[in-house]
């Protein structure tokens, strides 16, 4: 890996003001990237901003197409290019199925897997036009093997991951590729949204991992780098995991 892998690049990245996706940028543009920051969080992302040069932001909520669509325009009008798509925003829940709501179902569907989509679909349309890049998104273990009280957004992971094959099978001759990683848990604040017990469900969930912890945000940013870098120029419609070898048993 040279420090300067990602010059001249551009990249977006949603859910970029905290966690996982924050790591991921500062990462980027540590690289030589520019970087279009996309969040919920306008303060954070504000913050974001003057912590890090070669960021811009933009405040908007992935599941409204409007989102997409000014994202990629701004990318495009910020730095001339769009190289690389993050896709990282993400919700949980945790709901047996008999509690989760029409509304829970759709909400977590709307984030994790329209979401995606719409950034995806717009981006390909970018990409495609200039010969190639790399579409990375963050997914989860639980889109590989069932999540007991994670209906909602086990389905929404599994539907990414297949989102994906179908993005690199589509953009293999147009010099795009797309990846995902499939993660374990992360040690970040959106695991707190997840149950009310979420420290000590931390902690005995890292005992299930062969590794014995679960992970920080950077190693996952790192997996999510080298995807998108061309270290990985010949991988593409691939479901990693990163997740301490937890489905490996």
């Amino acid at each position: 890996m040279t420090t300067n892998e990602f010059a001249g690049m551009t990249a977006l990245v949603t859910g970029a003001a905290r966690g996982v996706g924050r790591e991921t940028t500062a990462l980027l543009t540590a690289r030589g990237a520019r970087v279009l920051a996309v969040d919920l969080r306008g303060p954070e992302l504000a913050a974001l901003a003057e912590e890090t040069p070669g960021v811009v932001t933009l405040t908007g909520d992935v599941a409204l197409e409007e989102t997409a669509v000014r994202a990629v325009g701004a990318a495009l009008e910020a730095f001339g290019r769009l190289d690389i798509l993050v896709n990282n925003a993400g919700r949980t829940l945790n709901k047996p199925v008999t509690e989760t709501t029409a509304e829970d179902w759709d909400e977590l569907l709307a984030v994790n897997a329209r979401g995606a989509f719409l950034l995806a679909r717009e981006c390909f349309r970018v990409m495609a036009a200039r010969g190639g890049g790399a579409i990375v998104s963050t997914g989860s273990y639980a889109g590989t093997v069932g999540l007991p009280q994670g209906a909602a957004y086990s389905a929404s992971k599994g539907a990414l991951a297949q989102l994906t094959k179908v993005l690199a099978l589509e953009g293999g001759p147009l010099g795009i590729r797309a990846n995902l990683v499939a993660a374990g848990v992360i040690e970040t604040d959106f695991l707190d949204t997840f149950r009310p017990d979420s420290r000590a469900y931390l902690t005995s969930f890292g005992d299930a991992h062969p590794l014995g912890r679960v992970a920080g945000p950077r190693e996952i940013a790192e997996v999510l780098c080298f995807l998108a870098s061309p270290r990985s120029s010949f991988v593409t419609g691939a479901v990693l995991a990163a997740d301490g070898g937890f489905t490996a048993g």
